[in-house]
């Protein structure tokens, strides 16, 4: 089972500063964020290293990483993929902060920024764990590719001018075989991304499900799907010399023949997010989609 957000709660001493690289914006808050901490004697991390102030540590290896008590992430919901991947699984809570123009994840402003920070130094913020999935790729029995995604994995066709068909297996069982542009596997996390532009289906963050969303599928009966997640679902892409495309949480991808099986399963690694007491998952729907309102 995954470890509980109370096996991560600590005195928070090293901090990693995490920002959107292309935003001068966002690196000039993140040199005005690091002095602020290093004023509190909190040892600073970041990508750029000194050249956010001269007391900020270069955040690369896997001893750094596992020095951190807390990421705090600059930027939109991109941004915030891209800090859990460079955790790579480690149970470091993530803060974000929205500088982008959604902001599911990185969901205080950045009028907050300290406040919510210095709540978190003094412990008075929650720590809540969201399901992650594991995502392996396997080749006539043997193991090509192996990942983790906070939010989805996506199967399409890339370039190909023609639709691609996938079977589905849920643990031993045939599920189904759709005729369509791709497949969005998301977790309740990601079901608020790609999955819900797709026309899936919204899940609470608690839910203990995987939910199967196709992409402009050639049929009408071809719907959006929800498995348990202690199930492993497979994948794969139907007629020889066939290929397609697969992109884990819009940033990592592979592709894929007639020969490769996509395993997709719950993780043994949750997430940690940093959110506000009494935090509203429907009050967030509310606020950023507008969830609710009349046309």
């Amino acid at each position: 089972m995954p470890k509980d957000a109370a096996s991560v709660r600590q005195k928070i001493k090293n901090i990693g500063i995490v920002c959107r690289a292309d935003t001068p914006r966002a690196k000039q808050i993140g040199r005005e964020l690091s002095t602020w901490l290093c004023e509190k004697k909190i040892n600073v991390y970041a990508p750029d290293g000194a050249s956010f102030h001269k007391g900020v540590k270069k955040l690369s290896g896997s001893k750094t990483l596992d020095a951190l008590d807390l990421v705090v992430v600059l930027g939109g919901d991109g941004t915030y993929l891209h800090a859990v991947r460079m955790l790579d699984g480690r149970l470091t809570p993530i803060l974000g902060v929205n500088l982008g123009s959604l902001g599911f994840l990185t969901e205080n402003r950045i009028e907050e920024m300290y406040k919510v920070v210095d709540l978190t130094l003094k412990g008075k913020m929650e720590f809540r764990p969201r399901a992650t999935l594991e995502i392996r790729v396997r080749r006539k029995g043997k193991l090509r590719f192996k990942t983790s995604a906070l939010n989805d994995v996506v199967i399409e066709r890339g370039p190909n001018p023609q639709l691609i068909n996938l079977s589905i297996s849920c643990g031993k069982e045939i599920v189904t075989e759709t005729k369509a542009d791709g497949m969005v596997i998301a977790s309740p996390t990601g079901s608020t991304a790609y999955n819900l532009a797709a026309g899936g289906p919204i899940l609470h963050p608690n839910v203990n499900a995987i939910v199967v969303t196709p992409i402009c599928p050639h049929s009408l009966t071809n719907r959006p799907l929800l498995f348990p997640d202690q199930e492993e679902l497979c994948f794969k892409v139907l007629g020889k010399g066939r290929k397609a495309l697969m992109t884990v949480d819009g940033q990592k991808g592979a592709d894929l023949n007639h020969a490769d099986e996509v395993l997709i399963k719950r993780s043994s690694k949750d997430h940690m997010v940093v959110r506000r007491p009494g935090h509203n998952y429907f009050s967030l729907l509310r606020e950023k989609l507008k969830f609710g309102e009349r046309a």
